[in-house]
Parts: C-alpha cells; sequence; structure tokens
C-alpha cells in the first residue's frame, strides 16, 4: 500500500499543472478550482434566495395557498418553479450587465478573477439597493459599527444583502396581507351562512374551499397574481 501511495506522489511530481490563468507551474490550481466550484455550487440556493426576488416570490405564494385552503396544491416543486422562472425573467437585465462588465473581460483573459468579481457584484448591488428601505440599511450599519458612508452605492455586500431580505420579506407579507383579505371575506360569509342554518357538524371549510378555488379561477387569479408582483418590481 505504502509502495502505491509513494508511485502516485512520484507520478503527480512529474506532471506539470495549470494555474487559474492556464499557466504551467502550479500543481494545486486544479484542486483549489474543483473546491471552490463545488463550494460555489452549494452555496448557490442561498445566493439565489438572498440576492433575487425569489424571497418575496415565495412568500406571496405561501400566503396563496394557506388563503385559498389548498394544503399541498400547488404543490412546493411547482411554486419553486414558477418562482424561479419568474426571478429568471426579473433578473435577465441584470445577467446581462454582469456578462458584459465581467464575465466577457475575463473570458478574453483581460481582467483577474478576482476583478471580475467585483465588477459582477456592482450590477447585483446596485438592484439590491433599490429595493432595500434606508430604515433595514440604517439598521445594518449601526449594528455593524462601521462609518456611515457618503452614498448608498458605498455599502460592503454584507449590509446590503440582509437590509435586501428584509425589505423583501416586508414586501412580501403586505401583498400576502392583502391577498388574504378577499378569501377571508368568503370564509367569513361561509361560517355566517352555515352557523345560521343550524349546519353544525358540517365544517364550513369544506364549503368555502370550494367557492374559494371557483372565485380565483372565475377572475383568472393567476394572470392577476403574476402581472401584480412583476409591476412590484
Amino acid at each position: 500500500m505504502n509502495a502505491l501511495l509513494l508511485a502516485a506522489v512520484k507520478a503527480q511530481e512529474g506532471l506539470p499543472g495549470l494555474d487559474l490563468s492556464g499557466h504551467p507551474g502550479n500543481n494545486n490550481a486544479i484542486p483549489w478550482t474543483i473546491v471552490f466550484t463545488l463550494t460555489l455550487l452549494t452555496l448557490l440556493p442561498a445566493i439565489l434566495l438572498a440576492m433575487t426576488p425569489m424571497v418575496r416570490l415565495l412568500v406571496v405564494f405561501h400566503f396563496l395557498r394557506q388563503a385559498l385552503g389548498t394544503q399541498t396544491a400547488p404543490s412546493n416543486q411547482v411554486l419553486l418553479g414558477l418562482g424561479l422562472m419568474m426571478t429568471w425573467f426579473l433578473m435577465q437585465p441584470v445577467l446581462v450587465e454582469v456578462d458584459q462588465q465581467a464575465v466577457e473581460p475575463f473570458r478574453a483573459g483581460q481582467i483577474s478573477g478576482w476583478d471580475a468579481i467585483d465588477r459582477g457584484s456592482a450590477p447585483v448591488k446596485t438592484y439590491m439597493l433599490r429595493y432595500a428601505r434606508e430604515k433595514d440599511l440604517a439598521l445594518f450599519v449601526a449594528a455593524s459599527t462601521t462609518a456611515r458612508p457618503a452614498k448608498p452605492e458605498d455599502l460592503p455586500m454584507r449590509v446590503v444583502v440582509p437590509s435586501y431580505m428584509l425589505s423583501e420579506l416586508k414586501a412580501g407579507f403586505e401583498i400576502g396581507a392583502v391577498l388574504f383579505l378577499p378569501f377571508l371575506l368568503v370564509d367569513m360569509v361561509v361560517a355566517s351562512i352555515t352557523t345560521s342554518i343550524g349546519m353544525f357538524q358540517l365544517p364550513p371549510v369544506v364549503i368555502s374551499t370550494p367557492l374559494k378555488i371557483l372565485l380565483f379561477v372565475m377572475v383568472d387569479g393567476w394572470n392577476l397574481l403574476a402581472g401584480s408582483l412583476l409591476k412590484s418590481f
């Protein structure tokens, strides 16, 4: 076993390595590239939720399902897929800007990897600052004990990202609360009618759920909801 390990080490020492820029001489370049790529893939869901409109969309979809009274319809996979596609639609201008400012120069070898990250984060930060509330930004600026910047663009990402998430959660809950009201009215009307005629053994939700689904379908609710969400950005 030791002989096999020694032979493998000698064989690796005899092979030229490649660094991140594609030049020979760095044997640790390829393993570190694999580690960085795997780490990025692991953090990709968190990055997607923290820096895109997906938080607001998923919160609104959850409120809609609770308001309709359908516990598992649409399923989580369907709502996640719809939220992902709408996020891609909303973030497409930002992604195009990132590709022009960072990805293309990096592929051409004009800038390094760190420069590409700095350039690529600028459009994303601008997008998040557009929807982050000043109150939330001030909260994390005070919590981080950093000096107040001259302009919002000078804020670090560790301040902008959580502020943006708080603002998106607030917006999602506001839309969800407004969305809940008409369905709550249907529940109250059905409960009062069933109680007044003495139908105590039949739960009101059994009658109100089909009525709410029928009402949602008749007004083309998915189209109205998608249009309202797109107009909120």
